[in-house]
């Protein structure tokens, strides 16, 4: 039977990590191609990217995070059967990652100063904006040996290492809050009550009943609602059965 684990954060802030994180995945997905279409692709990602980046204070709540997680795992560290090789890792982990926010660039400057990416960006904005008429120069670009042009890529991926690596973190935090325990949706539905520390709900259920959850509220109170996936009709309905499925508040 398939499982899947449907992530929905309560706060802005998840929100936002969880976009970069996606982004983040794609372009590592994109970049290992080597076909000159995927590539493309490859530098629509990374826009993407580059408009939400600079849209958010992402360092700020980073840093407030890892602050946090610090101060976590030093309380942490006085329990007499905590593991403290991986307690010591994990506090390694977080006060580099916090120094490196301080002290590095934003996220984006590299990336900014990049002639190529400079150049070019505007034109992705524009739907089919990158045909070899609109983007000579990319498309020259793309005809240069598949080896300069993955370790260019390589190279763009790299200025985001910190972002990458500070988000895999504080979310592996954030989702490491909740053990998933096993509730029931009378009729498809489901309501509950957020604790101050809550940031995400993450709802593990079947995926071969041709039912996906949805949810509403906010930080305080949330409801879950089951709904029939029918791209047959054009439209979903909603489950007026019982199911069982497993739900973690992080």
């Amino acid at each position: 039977m398939g499982h899947a684990v449907f992530e929905f954060p309560l706060k802005e802030k998840v929100r936002n990590y969880l976009r970069v994180e996606q982004l983040l995945g794609q372009l590592k997905i994109m970049a290992k191609s080597e076909h000159t279409h995927l590539q493309l692709v490859f530098f629509e990602q990374l826009f993407e990217l580059l408009d939400l980046i600079e849209r958010l204070d992402l360092r700020s709540d980073l840093t407030k995070d890892l602050e946090a997680h610090e101060k976590n795992l030093v309380y942490w560290s006085k329990h007499p059967k905590i593991d403290s090789t991986a307690l010591e890792q994990a506090l390694k982990t977080v006060l580099t990652l916090k120094q490196k926010l301080k002290t590095d660039r934003r996220f984006s400057s590299a990336l900014k100063e990049d002639k190529l990416l400079s150049a070019i960006r505007q034109r992705f904005a524009i739907p089919g904006g990158a045909c070899s008429f609109d983007l000579p120069n990319l498309h020259f670009w793309l005809q240069q040996p598949l080896e300069q042009r993955l370790a260019e890529i390589a190279q763009w991926l790299e200025t985001l290492a910190l972002l990458d690596d500070a988000i895999a973190v504080s979310l592996s935090f954030i989702r490491e809050r909740g053990q998933f325990v096993n509730v029931v949706a009378d009729n498809g539905f489901y309501q509950g009550a957020a604790e101050d520390k809550n940031e995400l709900i993450r709802v593990k259920c079947s995926v071969d009943e041709g039912y996906y959850p949805t949810l509403s509220g906010n930080k305080y109170r949330y409801a879950l609602r089951f709904m029939l996936f029918s791209p047959q009709e054009g439209q979903s309905g909603a489950v007026e059965s019982s199911i069982q499925f497993r739900l973690a508040a992080c």
